[in-house]
Parts: structure tokens; C-alpha cells; sequence
């Protein structure tokens, strides 16, 4: 096989955060969105960070929130919106799952 027929453009996909700490504290499962891959650049710099001795969990943040995405492909978290930090990690952990795929 060709590493040509490999490649295609990133679609939106939906993630899904099920566990039960999240259903029971809001009724119902959360939704975000996603590209089902990533740029190397963006997934070297999770990496680097993910492994650091020292984790940033600001850099590991500013990273992050350019994958949680709405449904139109907009980022949920600006300068001015913030999620749950119980929602944030959860949201991190599903992330870091995917890219390790």
C-alpha cells in the first residue's frame, strides 16, 4: 500500500464523555468535537508536554483548547470561556487517548 492512500484531509468528529461522575453531576453524557487527526506539530507539542518531569499544565491548556471544538469546528474555549476543571481534564484525557491511536 502507498503512504498516498493514507492521507486525507482532518474531518470533525464527536467525542463523547460517558463516565459516571459526569453523567451523575449532569444528567446526561458531554459532547465535544474534534479533528479525527491532528497536525505533527500539534501532536509533538502535547507530547512534549505530556512528558515533561515538570508538568505545564498551562501549556498543556493552551494546546488542548484548540481541539475541543464545537460542532461548526470553533474552539469552546477562548480568552473568556472556561470549562469545569472536572470537564477540562476529562476533555484532556479523551484527547490524549485519541492521539495515542
Amino acid at each position: 500500500m502507498k503512504l498516498t492512500e493514507l492521507t486525507a484531509e482532518p474531518k470533525l468528529i464527536e467525542v463523547s464523555i460517558e463516565d459516571k461522575e459526569i453523567v451523575k453531576e449532569f444528567g446526561e453524557a458531554l459532547s465535544f468535537h474534534t479533528w479525527d487527526r491532528q497536525p505533527m506539530d500539534v501532536f509533538m507539542k502535547l507530547a512534549s508536554v505530556s512528558s515533561a518531569d515538570e508538568q505545564d499544565m498551562g501549556a498543556m491548556i493552551d494546546i488542548v483548547k484548540t481541539l475541543i471544538l464545537d460542532e461548526n469546528g470553533k474552539q469552546v474555549l477562548t480568552d473568556t470561556t472556561v470549562l469545569p476543571m472536572n470537564v477540562l481534564l476529562k476533555c484532556i484525557t479523551k484527547i490524549t487517548e485519541m492521539l495515542g491511536k
